[in-house]
């Protein structure tokens, strides 16, 4: 649980202080938040091929801010963590169990094959949200002003990303009404 707090609020906290750094501190020694970050996967590792692949993603994008002393490696964290996101969430509609059918298992064991079928599109627009997300994570590190990169990636994200859960947090309030009357 500690290692999930610290890893969530150093995601939260990582554009704002790569944004309020850059100035006065060299990229090469700001990559050593992007380790830290990284270094908090680590406990969650042994379950999880996503944190493996996230904090791996994280270790070259270091050893690239290290090596060029440049703070575009550093901006492409958020692209690799909604890759890795895309990945987990595309996987599981090709192969097992989708995620959100796996989520809602925790709560609702036996699922009807309307619920299923739900979980698979919500699982589908979360991919769709995750390569959206990725693409302009992406263009606001590659094109943008630093101010935009960390406002995008600091706060408008997470805000997009509230919304998408209340929104499907609504949707299956509605859908249970509907199929459960």
């Amino acid at each position: 649980m500690f290692w999930n707090v610290l890893a969530a609020a150093l995601t939260l906290a990582y554009p704002l202080a790569i944004w309020l750094g850059q100035d006065s501190v060299e990229p090469r020694w700001l990559a050593g938040l992007l380790l830290l970050a990284a270094a908090t996967r680590v406990p969650m590792m042994r379950g999880s091929s996503a944190a493996r692949w996230t904090a791996g993603g994280a270790l070259v994008l270091v050893a690239l801010a290290v090596a060029s002393n440049a703070v575009l490696p550093l901006k492409l964290y958020p692209v690799l963590v909604n890759g890795a996101l895309l990945a987990v969430f595309g996987a599981s509609l090709v192969s097992g169990m989708p995620v959100a059918e796996r989520l809602a298992r925790l709560r609702e064991p036996v699922l009807p094959p309307e619920g299923v079928a739900y979980t698979r599109r919500v699982t589908l627009a979360w991919c769709v949200f995750f390569v959206l997300n990725g693409a302009l994570a992406l263009g606001t590190a590659l094109f943008a002003t630093d101010a935009v990169w960390s406002l995008y990636n600091g706060v408008i994200a997470y805000i997009l990303m509230a919304l998408m859960f209340g929104g499907e947090y609504l949707l299956r309030m509605r859908f249970k009404r509907l199929h459960h009357a």
